[in-house]
């Protein structure tokens, strides 16, 4: 009989890694997913602007795996050895792959099972965004940045006002990228309000268009038609239980080894953002952990201890677009960090925002709209 790998979670990373070990290796494959589709988060912020392109944001599981199974179901409880499902049904493994990455405020992410409500959620925000001549964005990490760069993409006579705690935008990347982002939004006419923050909570919900007045802790009053919050991701691992919970931060990461596994435990590993790996928590390096898991878990199934490797570079990397055509860009290098310009990161991701990736990982083209 085929050992069973159970795959928590089917965003970027779990289902990167399902995929691959569906494909690479004998054992029978379990996906664990709530969802009815894939959502491409990244690709959120330009369906809200662009409702002709929302559908590029949902991929069937149908076709992920030829041999596994997906089980359209939220787990409950993990612990070393089996998945407890929200039907009380229990999924024993001999390997597991926690992949449950995090919450986000709406749009970037849209806190829905359905492909359908979520399209529609998308659709009715896209119209109170259209009414608003004003926009607030608190945050100013990639999120803020790419929601702002969006907005102006389609509207660039609204006024869009980005407010931030932080003293400088992305921290920790070269100055070169900052100076070049900061002349990019000057151009687009982003207005910045940095080392503040709301006082309070704007007097309506996110995506509403309503006029208010909120202050901020320096003293200045702000008024805007509607605002989006662009912080407060959280991470999904409350349902680790026994071994797995003690691996738990208090921040609720889970305690990884360079090979991935989960402190303490030698058949379960995690990927994306559960992880306490000290680097940004991307796309694309959830991807990434899913190719080192892979490769371990393969050499598990043979017999063999796991020599795939992971560790965060010290250079860290963005590809953060401004619209279809703008952006800057970070890569490391043997030289230290290597700066994108605008048109290389546009063309690299900005253009399609990785959209055919995707295509080929699901082996299927995008939901159709009301499907």
């Amino acid at each position: 009989m085929s050992d069973i790998v159970a795959v928590i979670g089917g965003g970027y990373g779990g289902a990167s890694v399902a995929k691959a070990l569906d494909e690479q290796t004998d054992a029978e494959v379990v996906l664990v997913e709530p969802k009815d589709a894939f959502e491409h988060a990244a690709g959120s912020l330009r369906a809200l602007v662009r409702p002709d392109w929302a559908p590029n944001i949902h991929f069937r599981y149908d076709r992920l795996l030829r041999r596994g199974r997906v089980i359209r179901e939220r787990a409950t409880a993990v612990d070393a050895g089996a998945v407890t499902l929200a039907s009380g049904a229990r999924v024993e493994a001999d390997h597991i792959v926690l992949a449950t990455g995090s919450r986000y405020p709406r749009p970037a992410k849209s806190g829905v099972d359905s492909a359908e409500e979520a399209l529609a959620r998308l659709r009715a925000t896209h119209a109170e965004l259209a009414a608003a001549e004003r926009v607030l964005i608190a945050g100013a990490g990639p999120v803020g940045l790419e929601l702002a760069g969006e907005i102006k993409a389609v509207w660039p006579g609204k006024r869009v006002v980005l407010v931030d705690p932080a003293p400088e935008l992305l921290p920790g990347f070269a100055p070169e990228l900052r100076a070049d982002l900061l002349a990019q939004l000057a151009a687009l006419d982003v207005e910045l309000r940095l080392g503040t923050a709301l006082a309070e909570e704007p007097p309506v919900g996110t995506g509403r268009a309503r006029t208010f007045a909120v202050r901020t802790t320096d003293g200045a009053e702000l008024t805007a038609d509607l605002w989006f919050r662009a912080y407060g991701g959280r991470v999904e691992s409350d349902f680790l239980t026994g071994g797995l919970a003690q691996a738990r931060t208090p921040e609720g990461r889970v305690r990884v080894d360079e090979h991935l596994r989960v402190a303490g435990q030698d058949r379960v590993y995690a990927v994306g953002d559960i992880t306490d790996l000290a680097e940004a928590k991307m796309a694309g390096y959830a991807m990434q952990h899913a190719q080192v898991v892979a490769e371990n878990i393969a050499a598990a199934l043979r017999g063999e201890e796991p020599a795939a490797t992971y560790r965060p570079s010290p250079v860290p990397s963005v590809l953060l677009p401004l619209g279809p055509t703008g952006g800057v860009g970070q890569v490391p290098s043997e030289d230290g960090p290597q700066l994108l310009p605008a048109e290389t990161v546009a063309a690299y991701k900005g253009a399609d925002l990785f959209t055919g990736r995707f295509v080929e990982l699901f082996g299927t083209e995008p939901v159709p709209a009301g499907a």
